[in-house]
């Protein structure tokens, strides 16, 4: 389930939690493009400088034009969480449709279809799709179900200080610690009501509901890391 609000497209999820994402515009988008042709420009002429000009190196140039032009994105987008160096620079992330990180299948086509994009000059379809589509997708985007989005913030990391440390009344497992400290470490970005709901389902280790509980659980989860 979709909606746009405000410019942020709202997605929720099967399991019933909301994301608030923002589709980055062209303007952006081609900023970030322009930092990673910049920089693989760059990378190629040191190289090119290193091989010479001999038939050898210019056969490896060749090779490695290839393999970087198609390689760089695909494997940056994979392993850098949606993120080249422009993009990261730009304060961009490229997602799956539905809010998930993209894989390989999603990162191939997205890339190879830039030069559909690209056509007939300057990335002129590519532009077109955007100004057409409501989240701004190029083609690459649509055949791929990807969609570039501003990247949030990294949360800065929760206080538990208000906890008072209490040892847990039973062993838990690590699993189940990690469960826990990941709640408390959550809690602040959640509403009162969602924080509530969830540490209702503690009761059995808490022995309470509600602000109870919630108590308790900042208590443990204090006692966990001090």
């Amino acid at each position: 389930m979709t909606s746009i609000l405000d410019g942020r497209l709202e997605l929720l999820t099967p399991e019933g939690v909301s994301l608030a994402l923002t589709p980055a515009g062209p303007a952006r988008r081609a900023m970030a493009w322009a930092v990673d042709t910049f920089l693989w420009l760059i990378s190629i002429s040191m190289l090119m400088g290193i091989l010479g000009g001999s038939q050898a190196g210019r056969g490896i140039m060749l090779l490695v034009l290839f393999v970087s032009y198609w390689g760089y994105p695909i494997l940056f987008e994979v392993y850098g969480k949606g993120m080249t160096l422009g993009k990261r620079w730009m304060g961009l992330q490229v997602v799956r449709a539905d809010g998930l990180p993209v894989g390989w299948r999603e990162s191939v086509l997205r890339n190879l279809l830039l030069v559909a994009d690209f056509l007939p000059f300057l990335y002129g379809v590519g532009l077109f799709c955007m100004l057409l589509d409501g989240r701004f997708r190029r083609l690459g985007d649509l055949v791929a179900g990807t969609m570039v989005i501003y990247r949030d913030p990294p949360a800065k990391p929760a206080r538990i200080e208000d906890g008072q440390p209490q040892p847990l009344p039973f062993p838990l497992t690590p699993d189940e610690q990690r469960a826990l400290l990941d709640f408390v470490g959550r809690a602040p970005r959640l509403s009162d009501e969602r924080r509530l709901e969830l540490a209702d389902l503690a009761e059995p280790l808490t022995k309470g509901i509600g602000h109870a509980s919630l108590a308790k659980l900042l208590n443990f989860a204090a006692g966990l890391t001090r």
